[in-house]
């Protein structure tokens, strides 16, 4: 038997004005049966950061064994504005290991998908005229892995959720925080949740990616951020599991 921790990859935050992207699940696990032949062990990449107008891309699955698997889910993506877009489809987080941050009237991704005990990560932030601040645009932070992203208020984007330690590698190491989420109209950006979020952006500026092997969530974007090397409005990365 063995303890064992899986960081699933964390997802790209949303582009336009967009929120934080989620943790990748955080599972660990104490006594757990390991064979004493070989077995896999799957890494999650880290979701893309999104280009103008779309929504960060999930992060991948990590997975240990072959019979009976243990898996942590990656983050969902981070939601965005893209208008035109008259029925709202682009705006919401995406669910995950932890949800992503939704934008303006939109609702963040859940999280702990699908589910497990104990669970494995948090929702994504509340855009901020659905946390009851009406017209405001600014985005809610990722969800991280104990605890859930801020809401979009009148002063800002949502902060990441935080982390989770772990003392597995011999040190004290905190894994698996949300992406803050991108300015919108004046205010801040989201700081990153401890735990590898990365943070989001200003106008003008570049998100931040989610920090590598770490399953952090990538920072949000605004929307005249340029983030290399593509030179296109865009947001940050998630850091693989």
């Amino acid at each position: 038997v063995a303890n064992v921790l899986i960081i699933a990859g964390g997802a790209g935050g949303g582009g336009t004005l967009g929120g934080g992207g989620g943790a990748g699940g955080y599972r660990e696990i104490s006594n757990h049966p390991i064979p004493s032949s070989g077995f896999p062990v799957a890494i999650g990449a880290g979701g893309a950061g999104a280009t103008s107008g779309t929504k960060g891309a999930d992060g991948s699955n990590s997975v240990l064994g072959a019979s009976s698997p243990l898996t942590s889910t990656g983050g969902g993506g981070g939601g965005r504005n893209n208008n035109p877009d008259p029925a709202g489809t682009s705006f919401s987080g995406v669910s995950g290991g932890s949800g992503g941050g939704g934008y303006f009237n939109a609702t963040g991704g859940s999280g702990n998908v699908p589910p497990v005990s104990p669970s494995q990560g948090n929702p994504g932030g509340l855009g901020a005229t659905a946390a009851g601040v009406p017209g405001e645009e600014d985005s809610g932070g990722g969800g991280g892995a104990s605890a859930a992203g801020a809401n979009g208020s009148a002063s800002g984007g949502g902060n990441g959720g935080a982390g989770s330690p772990s003392t597995i590698s011999g040190s004290d190491v905190t894994y698996a925080g949300g992406g803050g989420a991108g300015q919108a109209n004046g205010g801040s950006a989201g700081a990153g949740g401890a735990g590898g979020g990365g943070a989001g952006t200003t106008n003008p500026g570049i998100a931040t990616d989610g920090t590598a092997n770490t399953g952090g969530g990538g920072g949000g974007g605004h929307a005249g951020d340029v983030h290399p090397p593509s030179g296109a409005v865009t947001s940050a990365a998630g850091g693989s599991g």
